[in-house]
């Protein structure tokens, strides 16, 4: 059976990086690779770049992971969505992997 998955999208990197350190101590949980989105409406926004976080674990530790992380994006930019998988699909697996950061 797959690991958990939290998916956390918030305003900014800051948040993201606050958020998931919030998560990671909250919880036996580890991260996947941050992706980063900027839509079309990115003027209208807070910040114009939002930003997701994936904890991995147990579905009990990603839940409070994401509890700390909802928590600790609120008090700063704010939270865009935020979603649990219990057991990823193989095909949502890899595109667990996937992340915009890294690319131009």
């Amino acid at each position: 059976m797959a690991e958990a998955v939290g998916i956390l999208e918030v305003f900014g990197l800051t948040t993201a990086f606050v958020a998931g350190d919030a998560g990671c101590k909250a919880a036996d949980v580890h991260l996947e690779v941050f992706d980063k989105n900027k839509p079309a409406n990115a003027d209208s926004l807070p910040v114009p770049l939002l930003v997701c976080i994936k904890f991995r674990g147990s579905v009990a530790a990603v839940e409070a992971a994401m509890e700390a992380g909802i928590r600790t994006a609120e008090s700063m930019t704010g939270v865009v969505q935020h979603y649990i998988i219990p057991n990823p699909d193989e095909g949502t697996e890899k595109m667990l992997k996937i992340s915009a950061l890294d690319k131009n």
